[in-house]
């Protein structure tokens, strides 16, 4: 059986690793995890182009809002959000999933965090999205954004209305207030919070999407302020967990054998 990573660009993806150590442990010796670059006009075609050996795909940038349109059905995440980064292949059927919302609840359990009443968004890119739903997965009735450009959380707007979620917009200017919220999740890119000085409270949370170089100043900061800190490899990690379950038909995954590999993989591209 075959999976594979689709984006452009693709070459720097951890998730082969991934899903490669699970089939190990798993003995799962006849499958196989690729990359293949695809843009988004490539995408259908590669998609047709698969015969039944195939049992799915994880798609990054900038693939995640098409692939809804060459799914046969959705999950109502997928359909929330706007966007995929799965598509789970079996009976002939294609299924558009989300990993990254779940992704990140499930990350964050994993360090004692199941609820969060405030919730602070930097960043309003296609990463917030899956930040989003997270949020109402917590318990959160409201979160508060904040961007630089107001235009970018007008953008968000719809999917919060599909989530059932109260959006309240921020300015740049205003992200030193985030850190009086539960959980703050950085979705920016590298770079965009290095200059970036919170207010924390004591027990609030942060999860930096970004790993690599890490620690991030945003997240050293944090962490001297003794502010509980998850990067970008725990989502990675998390929501490939997901896809790596929907793809073989297994109802848990060796995470353990899994962790180990990223995390030996990402040190070694890294330094860290």
């Amino acid at each position: 059986m075959r999976a594979a990573v689709l984006g452009k660009p693709i070459e720097h993806s951890l998730s082969p690793v991934i899903h490669s150590a699970g089939y190990a442990a798993a003995g799962l010796a006849d499958w196989t995890y690729e990359r293949h670059e695809c843009d988004e006009p490539a995408l259908a075609r590669f998609v047709d182009s698969l015969d039944d050996t195939w049992a799915g795909l994880s798609l990054t940038m900038p693939l995640k809002e098409i692939a809804l349109a060459v799914a046969d059905e959705a999950t109502p995440v997928a359909e929330a959000i706007g966007a995929a980064n799965t598509l789970v292949l079996r009976g002939g059927r294609r299924l558009a999933d989300n990993t990254d919302a779940p992704g990140i609840v499930d990350a964050l359990a994993g360090i004692g965090l199941t609820a969060a009443d405030e919730v602070a968004v930097l960043g309003a890119g296609g990463s917030a999205r899956g930040s989003l739903a997270a949020a109402v997965q917590l318990g959160a009735s409201a979160v508060t954004v904040y961007a630089r450009r107001r235009e970018a959380v007008a953008e968000l707007e719809p999917v919060a209305e599909r989530l059932g979620l109260r959006l309240k917009a921020a300015s740049w200017e205003e992200a030193v207030l985030a850190g009086r919220a539960d959980l703050v999740i950085a979705t920016v890119p590298k770079g965009v919070t290095d200059d970036l000085v919170l207010d924390w409270k004591g027990d609030a949370v942060l999860f930096d999407i970004l790993y690599d170089p890490w620690p991030t100043p945003l997240a050293a900061a944090a962490q001297r302020e003794g502010v509980k800190v998850l990067d970008g490899l725990a989502l990675l990690l998390a929501q490939a967990v997901r896809q790596w379950t929907q793809f073989t038909g297994l109802a848990e995954a060796p995470v353990e054998a899994m962790r180990d590999a990223l995390y030996t993989a990402a040190g070694a591209n890294s330094g860290r």
